[in-house]
């Protein structure tokens, strides 16, 4: 019985002297000009959906949760926001090639085809992130649209 409460108090103390380990925050409070959204002036209803879904892991300004102020949870939310925003990220939209940018829009387009994005994980807490299957037909076809008008 000894060894049980030792091992809870040495995993309170861990758990209490983690809280103490900040991570960096994926906040900016300058839109670039290099934003797909400024740069393609989306239709609102595309503008909001992207905002809603998307940009909190494909941009450089996070909306923060409550809860992101816990470790190890702030460490897992950061780990998903630094590999979506290495993958795709809306604030440096112009700084890609057509090519890229054909390339990145198709892979959009399957990901949410195939309820991949956004991930089950952030639409769990997120519910208003969820496509309906309208909102999500709307989306494919304006990104259809884009990759078409690309060289």
């Amino acid at each position: 019985m000894k060894i049980v409460k030792i091992i809870a108090l040495i995993l309170v103390v861990a758990f209490v002297g983690i809280q103490f380990m900040s991570t960096e925050r994926n906040q900016s409070d300058v839109i670039p000009k290099t934003d797909f959204l400024l740069l393609n002036n989306p239709p609102e209803n595309i503008s909001t959906l992207l905002q809603e879904s998307c940009y909190d892991c494909h941009s450089n300004n996070t909306q923060y949760p409550w809860y992101n102020k816990v470790q190890p949870i702030a460490w897992y939310l950061e780990s998903h926001i630094s590999e979506g925003k290495a993958e795709l990220n809306f604030n440096k939209w112009a700084d890609y090639s057509d090519r890229r940018k054909k390339s990145k829009l198709k892979s959009v387009i399957n990901q949410i085809e195939d309820d991949k994005m956004p991930l089950k994980s952030y639409t769990f807490i997120h519910s208003n992130a969820v496509f309906t299957n309208t909102e999500k037909q709307e989306i494919i076809k304006y990104f259809n649209q884009l990759k078409d008008s690309l060289n």
